[in-house]
């Protein structure tokens, strides 16, 4: 029995293990501060593509409390395992909403995680807002999973 519980845990782990390895976690990457949107984003999704990860834009403010807790728990690494392909390329909407309209990236709420097209401007393709309090890192995870997944 212990040998198939040994086998069993071996066979499940993922990714390489060897001493001194990246460990695959979520990335948030802040977008520079001026210039054109549309140009950002498609450099940054080239270097994602190469890079072997999913680039997704978010916008949120400092005064969002959802975007809040989101971000602390990303920079915490507690988001790592659902999200070790996914890089985050942050963008702050009282900073830079102008900018975000004219590449396409709209929204009413809060925060907003939009999938980028490689030119840079938004596909189209994206969530928005979450709740307030403690469960909105639960809340927003499943929708990302499934934005993640392809479907819009």
């Amino acid at each position: 029995m212990r040998w198939l519980v040994l086998c069993l845990l071996v066979a499940c782990e993922s990714g390489d293990q060897r001493p001194g390895a990246p460990v695959p976690k979520l990335e948030l990457v802040d977008a520079p501060v001026g210039g054109e949107v549309a140009s950002i984003v498609a450099a940054e999704y080239a270097r994602a593509t190469t890079d072997h990860k999913q680039l997704l834009v978010y916008v949120g403010a400092s005064w969002c409390e959802p975007c809040r807790r989101f971000h602390d728990a990303a920079a915490a690494g507690q988001l790592d395992p659902a999200f070790s392909k996914l890089r985050l390329l942050v963008f702050d909407l009282d900073r830079d909403g102008d900018a975000l309209t004219r590449a396409g990236y709209t929204s009413t709420l809060i925060p907003l995680f939009a999938v980028p097209k490689p030119d840079g401007t938004a596909s189209g393709h994206q969530i928005e807002g979450s709740i307030k309090g403690e469960g909105a890192v639960a809340q927003i995870t499943p929708r990302l999973q499934q934005l993640l997944g392809g479907t819009p």
